[in-house]
């Protein structure tokens, strides 16, 4: 029987069309593999960090005094103690919509054996018939969640879906401490598996998406190759090295034939893709950072809405200062998070009514730094994490945390500090004298040129005359 020869699979060009289908192959499914799996790990984590930081934000509103004069039985619900406890509990729901159920239980004495002390949802009908009651002192087997176990000792989260008979749940816990120290309770908030997977579900379609754009490109590729192919494949090689190491902004040169070009344009095309799906991610963050910002302000009565207000104030500012649109909305959500480094303050510094000692104003004074700490993980825009960090540097060069001078702050950093300072100094605080508007505007002239950019300070106090 004759052997059927075929010529043109002896050739160069077609070793290099296979030896090029299947380099592509390999490195656009293992690229897509860890993009994806780096995606999906990074949004689980958050979950799981969220969860814990709202479960210790909300540990330290609860006062362990009231939590032990609460009867751990039935008739313990209806004492003034347990009706204080649960109203700030379900605040703490209502702020965060996302969590399913918020609940206080304690230790028995019986190892992996835990008791309710409180819990603002009301069981069901259903509930009780099938026991799941959440009365105080009814008894919960904690034995199978050690992550539960361990938040008498610091905050912690379930690191998978956890399944009682209340469900399928992603929860974070913190410890209720007495002035001792001493962990009397733990706080533990629920997010359910329905709220974990719909929080994943656009990583996975934007994942598969991916990596069928690569599957495609690949055998484009390969069907189109000709002599000249080489060097824009090495550039497509070099992309997807590039991506697959968060650079996601990176750009293709699309050169050479048409079909060299139209494989460079799908490839960028890509590469935006899997940009917008960070910037979804992003979005998400600044969401969170912007729920623990309201957070820390709700902790205090008279900072509540400051965040807010300083945005404002900064806006207004920068439209009259002629600041280009896009930098104004920058503007804005820095002035949103400006303080979000307080998480990493003590509350009894916050809070405190007496003058600081160098040591406390040291640790308030690292606010910023922490601030910016918090937002660079996730690559926010330089001139935010820059307004962030520089909001209490001084135009004379004696603010911190780096002792910036004069032109060397940032001009989003100095507009969001005149408004912050303007927004202290007008509203009530426990730890000064609310000033009128006349006096804070002689305050900010004092300090121009001294503390603020003067330009900055002109513009603010024409708004408030003309206001």
């Amino acid at each position: 029987m004759k052997r059927i020869n075929f010529p043109f699979f002896k050739t160069l060009q077609a070793r290099l069309t296979l030896a090029l289908i299947l380099a592509m192959l390999f490195v656009g499914t293992i690229s897509n593999f860890f993009i994806y799996r780096y995606a999906f790990d990074a949004q689980f984590n958050d979950l799981r960090e969220k969860l814990k930081t709202i479960a210790q934000t909300a540990a330290l509103m609860i006062d362990a005094g009231t939590l032990k004069e609460i009867p751990l039985k039935r008739t313990g619900m209806e004492t003034p103690q347990y009706k204080t406890v649960v109203a700030q509990l379900a605040a703490i729901k209502d702020a965060n919509p996302q969590i399913k159920y918020i609940y206080i239980m304690a230790m028995t004495g019986r190892e992996g054996i835990l008791q309710f002390v409180s819990d603002p949802a009301k069981p069901t009908a259903d509930d009780i018939r099938k026991g799941r009651t959440t009365y105080p002192g009814d008894t919960y087997d904690a034995s199978g969640f050690p992550e539960m176990l361990r938040a008498f000792h610091g905050p912690s989260a379930d690191k998978k879906l956890e399944i009682d008979k209340w469900g399928a749940t992603l929860s974070g816990y913190a410890p209720i401490r007495d002035r001792k120290g001493r962990a009397v309770a733990i706080l533990g908030v629920d997010m359910g598996a329905e709220e974990v997977y719909g929080a994943q579900v656009d990583v996975k379609r934007r994942a598969a998406f991916v990596l069928l754009m690569g599957l495609v490109i690949s055998l484009l590729l390969a069907s189109l190759i000709s002599n000249r192919v080489n060097e824009p494949m090495r550039k497509l090689l070099e992309g997807t090295r590039r991506i697959a190491g968060g650079d996601l902004q990176y750009h293709v040169e699309a050169k050479g034939p048409d079909e060299v070009k139209e494989l460079a344009v799908g490839f960028n095309r890509m590469a935006q893709s899997l940009h917008e799906s960070r910037e979804k991610l992003v979005d998400y963050f600044y969401s969170i950072m912007k729920s623990f910002v309201s957070i820390i302000e709700a902790r205090d009565p008279y900072t509540r809405g400051h965040s807010d207000r300083v945005a404002k104030y900064a806006e207004k500012i920068a439209l009259k200062m002629g600041l280009p649109q896009e930098k104004i909305e920058i503007l804005k959500e820095a002035a949103l998070l400006h303080d979000i480094g307080k998480l990493g303050v003590k509350e009894v510094i916050l809070n405190k009514e007496e003058e600081l000692t160098p040591e406390e104003w040291e640790e308030v004074r690292r606010h910023p730094a922490i601030g910016e700490e918090i937002l660079r993980p996730v690559s926010l825009d330089r001139e935010i994490l820059e307004a962030v960090r520089g909001h209490h540097e001084h135009y004379d060069g004696t603010g911190y945390p780096d002792r910036l001078k004069g032109e060397q702050i940032s001009i989003l950093a100095a507009i969001v500090s005149v408004a912050d300072v303007y927004d202290a100094m007008t509203s009530h605080r426990v730890y000064g004298k609310t000033l009128t508007r006349e006096e804070a505007i002689e305050q900010l002239e004092k300090n121009r040129a001294v503390k603020f950019n003067p330009r900055v300070v002109d513009t603010f106090i024409r708004i408030l005359r003309e206001e």
